[in-house]
C-alpha cells in the first residue's frame, strides 16, 4: 500500500464521520439525550484525528499522482486549499467536541447554548467537507469536472 492508497481509506472517515455526528448530535438536542450528544462529541473527535490524517498523508499521495496523466496540478492546489480549511474546521469542531462533551458531565449553566453551538459548527463543517470532498474526487475522476474545469485542466496539460 502507498501513500495514495492510505490519503484514499483515510480522506472518507471525516467526511462521512462529520455527517454522522451532525445527525447523532440534533437527535440528541432535539430529544434532550446527554448519552446521545456525547456520541455524537466522540464522532467529532474521531472525525477530527481523522481529517489530520488524511491531511498529513495527501502531501506525499500528491507526489504519486501529481505525474499521472489526466491530473492538474490546478486541480491539486484548490484540494489543498480546501483539505487546509477543512482540517481547521474539523480541529475546532474537534475542541468544541471536547468541550460539549466535558460540559456533558457537569451541571453546566450555558451547556444548552454550547450543544446548539457545536450543531451550527458541525453543519459549516459538513459544507466545507463536500467542497473538500469534490475537489479531491475531480483530481483523478474526469466525469464530476465541470466544462470549464477540464479546458483549464488542459491548459495544464500545455506547461
Amino acid at each position: 500500500m502507498n501513500t495514495a492508497h492510505f490519503h484514499l481509506m483515510v480522506n472518507h472517515l471525516p467526511l462521512v464521520g462529520v455527517l454522522i455526528g451532525l445527525f447523532v448530535l440534533a437527535f440528541g438536542v432535539f430529544f434532550k439525550k446527554e448519552d446521545i450528544i456525547r456520541t455524537a462529541t466522540g464522532i467529532f473527535i474521531f472525525s477530527s484525528l481523522m481529517s489530520a490524517a488524511a491531511f498529513l498523508s495527501g502531501e506525499e499521495a500528491e507526489e504519486v499522482v501529481e505525474d499521472m496523466q489526466g491530473v492538474s496540478e490546478t486541480m491539486i492546489h484548490i484540494h489543498e486549499e480546501s483539505a487546509e480549511l477543512f482540517l481547521i474546521m474539523t480541529t475546532i469542531l474537534g475542541i468544541g467536541a471536547i468541550l460539549v462533551l466535558i460540559l456533558s458531565f457537569t451541571q453546566a449553566r450555558y451547556k444548552t447554548i454550547c450543544n446548539y453551538c457545536l450543531l451550527i459548527l458541525s453543519v459549516i463543517t459538513l459544507v466545507i467537507s463536500f467542497n473538500t470532498g469534490n475537489s479531491g474526487g475531480q483530481i483523478r475522476h474526469s466525469e464530476i469536472r465541470s466544462e470549464n474545469q477540464v479546458i483549464h485542466l488542459n491548459d495544464d496539460d500545455d506547461n
